[in-house]
């Protein structure tokens, strides 16, 4: 069983998350976490010296709740365009689709949020869609390896096309909580990817 303090943590992190999705991190303030999570300003400050550490510990927790989901099955499968296909219905569908984070896009929303605010903040971001970039990208290195797909194609540039087009698809469900986004989005990229095969 958790301890008292990891609880405590644990509870701030979560608040803070639903806070921040909700009303974004420049809007949520310190009065907001005392009142989501009823602690006073030392209990608070115990665990984090600043609203800026819970963010980055939000940050983590969301980057958690996300992999759960868009990696849910795809591990497992041995064929990488596969991969790549249940990596992309499961970030649209099932991430975006299935409003994990109430604001929409965690990740997209921060991003918009801080840029010209917070470099470091930024940064840290931006390092998570080039970790992703790089996944598919090692993924579409294998599948070229196993003469899937047509070999010399660039595979950094296909996977930041497929990195953009989810991230473009965020944008605009978000805004609109239209199904039918998500739907044309898998097909054309779904299409897209078809069109690599050797």
């Amino acid at each position: 069983m958790p301890k008292k303090g990891e609880r405590t943590r644990r509870n701030i992190v979560e608040k803070s998350l639903q806070l921040f999705s909700v009303k974004g991190y420049y809007n949520t303030s310190i009065s907001d976490i005392l009142d989501a999570t009823g602690l006073t300003k030392g209990g608070l400050y115990g665990h984090f010296p600043s609203k800026e550490d819970i963010w980055y510990a939000v940050y983590e927790e969301a980057v958690d709740v996300w992999k759960g989901i868009a990696f849910d099955n795809v591990r497992s499968t041995t064929n990488p365009l596969d991969r790549i296909d249940k990596f992309i219905v499961n970030d649209l569908m099932r991430y975006l689709g299935g409003e994990v984070f109430a604001g929409g896009c965690f990740f997209l929303n921060m991003l918009v949020e801080l840029s010209g605010q917070s470099a470091s903040m930024t940064r840290h971001i931006l390092r998570g869609f080039i970790q992703m970039s790089r996944l598919i990208q090692h993924w579409l290195e294998e599948a070229e390896d196993q003469g899937l797909i047509r070999p010399g194609l660039d595979h950094r540039e296909i996977s930041n096309f497929i990195v953009i087009s989810l991230n473009g698809a965020a944008a605009l469900y978000i805004s609109s909580r239209d199904p039918l986004i998500l739907d044309t989005t898998i097909k054309q990229l779904q299409q897209y990817v078809g069109q690599l095969k050797s």
